[in-house]
């Protein structure tokens, strides 16, 4: 397997899909501003990609492939695993459809302050929790693609998502704005239905034959409940610590907007580099350390560190530059206003310094899961993510919304350097000079460029863009030599 390749397939993927993400939020900003109805949508929408995360692309996905891997990609395995996945969302989604109204207060207590605002939460809640079934399964599916070294399709699907949004909001000139918000609802679950039949059949295609059976309980099922278990406090802690962060954010008026458009940008270059890298690696990490070779263990995280850094440190220095310039020219339209723009520049200058040890986390977590070591990243996280939800409710009385992305610039590095710990315990892990130079080459030569970037005239969108290419190719040059030489 070409692991740069892979990442740069899976990279290329992401970005595609992140860039019809932004233009959803630029026209859910231009159609919901950034107040009442968008933060509604925003809460009711985090709900489902919380369950997402856990179920699906979290910790599930981390035990499953490694085990799958090991069992010479069982076809029986999968489909034990598959069935009994979709038992457990259709007990979990009638749950929540019961008590949406006692998770909506717990998620955004602040929202009942606002007459009306609470109810229509819960409304617009339930109707988005369907689509946990169908994404959490479209998750599994695409593991099973990425253990046979399948990326591209399922790196794809999100674009399905953000597509169908967008042309929701099209329509929203014909309709009300509440009427909006269920046609969104709609449009969500409408997309996971769609993500997962599309999957389903790329699989059925290379006469895998993945399909619904009985579930059976025997050893692998125990086997894989027993580190599900233990993996799934490490990300549901995760979980817990987001909702800590939108329930504080709920009681400022118009903060869980700022923040979720905030996080939307400094996760772009996350999701193309970062979690490009963690998904590849996961599969052939966890092939070089069943064969026992940690020589390639150490040659593929060196590289994917060097290439991924080098790539990452300029986009931590242009968003810190950049922030406002970006959020006024994408997204101060309609019903945005100065204030709001000033507001996710200022969270986003402060959350894009994590960006690096989200991404050194990504080779750290993943070696550790492809060890089959599920304790230890579920340990880091506890700790680290604690301290991100002391910190949240300490400071939110001083800072207000900011408390947030201070508490995950902070937490990030902890949990980086609890992870890094672990490795060199276990020689997991061995960072070579080579790539220790080149990184603080990289980091120079960013923040030189960065000092100019923040005398550039911007007035424009047209300027803005010229000023990120003269970035850009000022800087990829000399980085590419400093990763070549240094």
């Amino acid at each position: 397997m070409k692991l740069s390749r892979n990442i740069f397939g899976v990279g290329a993927m992401t970005g595609i899909s992140r860039i019809f993400g932004f233009v959803r939020d630029m026209l859910i900003a231009r159609v919901l501003g950034a107040g009442r109805l968008s933060d509604i949508f925003l809460a009711a929408f985090k709900l489902p990609n919380l369950f997402r995360d856990l179920l699906g692309e979290g910790a599930l996905s981390a035990i499953f492939i490694p085990m799958f891997a090991d069992s010479k990609r069982d076809r029986n395995f999968a489909n034990n695993v598959f069935s009994w996945l979709l038992v457990v969302l259709l007990g979990l989604t009638i749950i929540f459809e019961i008590f949406m109204p006692a998770f909506v207060c717990i998620l955004a207590p602040g929202f009942s302050a606002d007459p009306g605002k609470l109810e229509m939460t819960v409304v617009i809640s339930r109707i988005m929790f369907w689509y946990v079934i169908f994404i959490c399964a479209a998750a599994f599916l695409s593991a099973v693609l990425n253990a046979f070294s399948k990326f591209i399709l399922a790196a794809f699907m999100p674009v399905m998502l953000n597509i169908m949004l967008i042309c929701a909001l099209l329509m929203s000139a014909w309709f009300a704005p509440t009427t909006v918000l269920y046609i969104m609802a709609a449009t969500v679950v409408l997309s996971g239905i769609l993500q997962c039949a599309i999957l389903w059949g790329r699989i059925r295609s290379g006469n895998f034959g993945l399909r619904i059976i009985r579930p059976r309980w025997n050893g692998q099922i125990k086997s894989m409940l027993q580190r599900f278990g233990v993996s799934i406090v490490g990300s549901g802690f995760y979980q817990i610590t987001i909702i800590v962060g939108t329930l504080v954010a709920s009681f400022e008026s118009g903060a869980v907007s700022w923040l979720y458009y905030a996080d939307r940008i400094v996760q772009l270059p996350f999701a193309m580099i970062g979690l490009a890298v963690g998904t590849v690696l996961m599969s052939s990490i966890s092939n070089a350390i069943a064969d026992k070779n940690m020589r390639s263990v150490y040659i593929q995280q060196n590289s994917s560190m060097r290439r991924s850094l080098m790539l990452i440190i300029p986009c931590m220095v242009g968003l810190f530059v950049l922030a406002e310039p970006i959020i006024k020219n994408l997204f101060q339209y309609g019903a945005w206003t100065p204030e709001s723009t000033h507001a996710v520049a200022v969270a986003i200058m402060i959350q894009c310094l994590v960006l690096p040890a989200m991404l050194i986390s990504q080779i750290y977590s993943k070696t550790l899961y492809a060890s089959q070591d599920v304790k230890t990243p579920v340990k880091t996280s506890i700790v680290s993510l604690g301290i991100a939800a002391i910190i949240y409710v300490g400071l939110f009385y001083h800072l207000g919304y900011l408390a947030i992305p201070v508490g995950v610039v902070i937490s990030g590095y902890v949990k980086n350097m609890l992870l890094a710990r672990a490795c060199r315990r276990k020689g997991l892990i061995h960072i070579d000079g080579r790539t220790i130079r080149a990184t603080i080459g990289f980091v120079l030569w960013a923040v030189a460029l960065g000092v100019g970037l923040w005398f550039a005239p911007i007035d424009n969108i047209i300027s803005l863009c010229v000023a990120i290419a003269i970035y850009g190719i000022l800087y990829l040059p000399v980085a590419w030599f400093m990763d070549r030489k240094l």
